[in-house]
């Protein structure tokens, strides 16, 4: 049952609200890794369906102008690498090795500790692409056999423990160097470790950018084989 116009007005507006409110929360207590708007925000939603009881395909429906608005943001990402191309240019070699170290090692701990942990073929195609961004990572899974909602929801979670554990764990290893925090959030949080390097500085969210589109691409690419070569 397709919701009327006045639930889609409701809840899109609820979810740019909620948005608001749980950015305003995460700049109040100095940017807390552990309450990106990501992860307050969706709390919250889900305390809001919950308190009126409201099923989730119907939220999902009735926020559809939301999520076509995906694409373009996504094409918009092009922006800030762009602005970053003469320091991109300068350290190519360096960041190819780490996209291809970090992408590959991702791929292959998650495939092979869900193996190792005795889960199926499904579960473990579903796991596999878990460090690409969603868009990637479902069809990338379905191939394979996977479930595309196991994978979005690993995505999901990976993205969230990736943008609250980087930045304690760069601190701990002294890294201040914007390139290589942005790198490391975009290669491994995908577009939750984007959106909170994007307001940390523009040299960290440009990289940031680049690492979540060449690891979706890389992602795509080396899961066949990685998965081949666990098989």
């Amino acid at each position: 049952m397709t919701p009327g116009i006045a639930k889609v007005l409701a809840w899109s507006a609820a979810s740019v609200l909620v948005y608001v409110l749980a950015l305003k929360i995460y700049r109040w207590r100095n940017a807390h890794p552990f309450l990106i708007p990501v992860a307050t925000g969706a709390a919250l939603i889900m305390a809001l369906l919950a308190l009126l009881d409201e099923p989730y395909p119907v939220y999902a429906q009735s926020t559809g102008l939301l999520r076509s608005l995906i694409g373009p943001a996504t094409v918009a990402l092009a922006v800030p690498m762009f602005v970053q191309l003469q320091r991109l240019r300068s350290v190519w070699r360096e960041l190819s090795a780490t996209l291809l170290v970090g992408g590959a090692t991702a791929i292959a701990l998650a495939m092979g500790l869900a193996w190792v942990l005795g889960a199926g073929a499904s579960l473990v195609a579903s796991l596999a692409p878990k460090s690409a961004t969603m868009p990637i990572a479902m069809p990338v899974a379905e191939r394979f056999g996977g479930q595309a909602s196991i994978t979005a929801l690993a995505v999901a979670v990976t993205g969230v423990a990736g943008a609250i554990f980087s930045e304690p764990l760069l601190r701990w290893m002294r890294i201040r160097d914007d390139r290589v925090r942005g790198f490391a959030a975009g290669l491994t949080a995908h577009a939750i470790g984007l959106a909170r390097e994007m307001q940390t500085s523009p040299v960290a969210g440009g990289f940031a950018a680049l690492a979540m589109c060449l690891n979706g691409v890389a992602t795509a690419v080396m899961v066949p084989v990685v998965y081949r070569l666990l098989a």
